[in-house]
């Protein structure tokens, strides 16, 4: 991260020069008016903004809470130790990224001076954008939204280890700048710069924080994931359970907790997804686009496409063609 950016984060706030001159406990009322301990988006961002930063407040014990709105951190520098659910222990390390749903409880130790993370506030409605731009890309991007705009999501929270990463962590620093500045018209930047973001983590899906607890599953639904966006054409079931040493049952019952599909519409969804992406990117004749996808009976291909769209490939293709800027 560039110094200048990191300078203006690291400053001390008024609320820890209190906290370092007397009493170290969260003053709730700056956070929440409820009896529980949710944190009000409300008190921390202006009334109709999607999306808002806040660096994190150090040198107190941040007692057990839930937000009504969806999290990220993001260590800039130094480390922050997290409970998540009761449970899991995360300490976040300088370029880690953790996502956090509503359902989410979360608790955070002390921070030191030199420990700068920056809290993102995001409100559902901030991630339409972003569902539009890979609703026909793959299941795996589609999952990472569905984890924090939905509030039964099986997986509350998700943790990457992004420090390596450079398109990650240039696109972050740049929506750092948007949110600090504060510049009109940067709402829209912001929405497709986090589409990016979820982009590139699906491609870096293996830097997912492993060997934790409470990220065994987690693990697991991930390389399943990616294992549909890439074998699509012939991936099975079984094949997939040979190579994370489970059986398929198991597989089975983790996908249909975490994702609410089975393996096999799972599967049927990204072939869909590359067919219309088939169509609309290429000349490719259909029964071209029925062989590339993995499908030999062409009959069963037209029926499950009529039933996701509305129409037939020929059709989709048309509309698509029609709907061209000229």
């Amino acid at each position: 991260m560039r110094e200048e950016l990191l300078n203006r984060l690291r400053q001390i706030t008024a609320e820890e020069k209190a906290l370092l001159q007397g009493p170290s406990d969260i003053q709730r009322e700056l956070y929440t008016s409820s009896r529980e301990f949710v944190v009000d988006i409300d008190k921390l961002a202006a009334r109709g903004r999607l999306i808002e930063i806040r660096p994190h407040t150090r040198f107190a014990h941040f007692p057990k809470h839930r937000h009504n709105y969806a999290e990220l951190v993001y260590m800039c520098c130094g480390s922050t130790t997290h409970i998540i659910n009761d449970t899991d222990k995360i300490v976040l390390q300088e370029g880690d990224l953790l996502f956090l749903n509503q359902t989410a409880t979360h608790e955070i130790f002390p921070a030191k001076q030199d420990d700068v993370a920056v809290n993102f506030f995001i409100l559902p409605e901030f991630f339409d954008r972003t569902l539009s731009m890979i609703e026909q890309e793959n299941v795996l991007r589609s999952f990472l939204i569905s984890t924090l705009s939905n509030h039964d999501s099986q997986i509350t929270y998700l943790h990457f280890q992004a420090k390596e990463i450079l398109p990650i962590q240039n696109l972050i620093e740049n929506m750092l700048w948007n949110l600090i500045d504060k510049k009109p018209g940067t709402n829209t930047i912001n929405q497709v710069t986090m589409g990016l973001i979820f982009m590139n983590l699906s491609v870096f899906v293996d830097s997912i924080a492993k060997n934790q607890a409470g990220n065994y599953e987690q693990d697991l639904i991930f390389r399943v994931l990616k294992y549909i966006e890439t074998h699509y054409k012939s991936g099975t079931l079984t094949d997939i359970s040979a190579e994370i040493k489970l059986p398929p049952y198991y597989v089975s019952r983790l996908l249909k907790k975490y994702t609410g599909q089975t393996f096999k519409e799972l599967l049927q969804q990204q072939k869909l997804q590359q067919a219309v992406y088939l169509l609309s990117q290429t000349t490719l004749s259909a029964d071209d686009i029925i062989d590339a996808i993995g499908y030999s009976n062409s009959s069963f291909f037209y029926r499950i496409f009529r039933e996701k769209y509305g129409c037939s490939p020929k059709e989709y293709r048309l509309s698509v063609y029609n709907n061209l800027p000229t």
